[in-house]
């Protein structure tokens, strides 16, 4: 278990990138959703120790991390949103050199856990290769390895999926899951749609803050009845936009679709709608006087 506890952090230019920030994560996939400059990857570096907090605590399985770094390191895996590799070095390579960092000095268990994890990604059989020529997706499955590397209790993965064309990212969707069955995992991400297929429970983060959190299922039933979707104009949208409280405004197929958010319908023409994660999450960046409370797991 992870337990974060009033978390702050403000740089020396005055930016507060984390504010308050309160968390308590179980075993399997968290997802932390928040728009680019909400401070996720702030608070994904302090969790990794690689930098340090104003003020809080996060403890893993009862081990304060500020104070025992050394031994949350161990603990460990980390796949920062930009993953840099040697590109003339073969994965085989790489992954035992990083194992030699990780404390594994015994060639033979070495050498038996480099196989292991790249067997674990599906990357065995090109483990000989360059891995400058490896595609988006592989080097990605490859950074996961390295994350794994000595069984860590706690993962971390910072926008591992933009760039990835859409069967690599099924693939690496379900690598996510597979291996967060034993540990507590942290997605972070802008996605909305990899938090709604992958995450049990989730926060939605802004501006340093948590706004919202609970399960991804019982925040969406929140909305139910209160979602409503018409077809309009470009100035239809704008005159709606100042009278209701709008979700989204997109088009579609050559048509703006306007989701709006309202206890009852808004006016002739709307239909009521099932709410989606992407409701939620923009309800919630919104800040509307309707926008959402913590719901528990569902």
């Amino acid at each position: 278990m992870l337990t974060i506890k009033e978390l702050n952090k403000t740089y020396q230019n005055g930016i507060q990138a984390l504010h308050e920030i309160s968390l308590t994560i179980d075993c399997g996939i968290f997802g932390l959703l928040g728009p680019n400059g909400a401070g996720k990857s702030t608070l994904m570096r302090t969790l990794a120790t690689l930098q340090d907090a104003d003020s809080g605590s996060v403890e893993l399985d009862g081990v304060d991390i500020f104070q025992n770094p050394q031994t949350a390191r161990r603990w460990l895996g980390y796949l920062p949103q930009d993953f840099g590799v040697y590109p003339n070095v073969s994965a085989e390579e790489l992954l035992d050199l990083l194992a030699v960092f990780k404390g594994f000095v015994q060639s033979r268990q070495r050498r038996e856990m480099v196989a292991h994890q790249l067997q674990l990604v599906n990357l065995y059989e090109q483990r000989k290769q360059k891995l400058g020529t490896f595609s988006g997706g592989m080097r990605q499955r490859f950074g996961i390895a390295q994350a794994l590397l000595g069984k860590p209790k706690l993962v971390i993965v910072d926008e591992p999926m933009a760039g990835l064309d859409p069967t690599e990212r099924i693939r690496f969707q379900n690598l996510l899951a597979e291996i967060s069955q034993d540990r507590v995992l942290i997605l972070s991400t802008h996605i909305v749609e990899d938090v709604a297929g992958l995450c049990p429970q989730m926060a939605i983060l802004n501006r340093g803050k948590i706004i919202t959190q609970g399960s991804p299922l019982g925040l969406t039933q929140q909305l139910q009845g209160k979602v409503w979707m018409k077809v309009m104009s470009q100035a239809e949208a704008a005159e709606a936009d100042k009278n209701w409280t709008v979700i989204t405004s997109r088009m579609l197929q050559g048509q703006r679709y306007v989701r709006m958010l309202s206890d009852s319908s808004p006016n002739n023409g709307f239909q009521g709608v099932e709410p989606e994660l992407n409701d939620v999450y923009f309800s919630a960046l919104a800040s509307k006087p309707t926008s959402l409370e913590t719901v528990g797991a569902v």
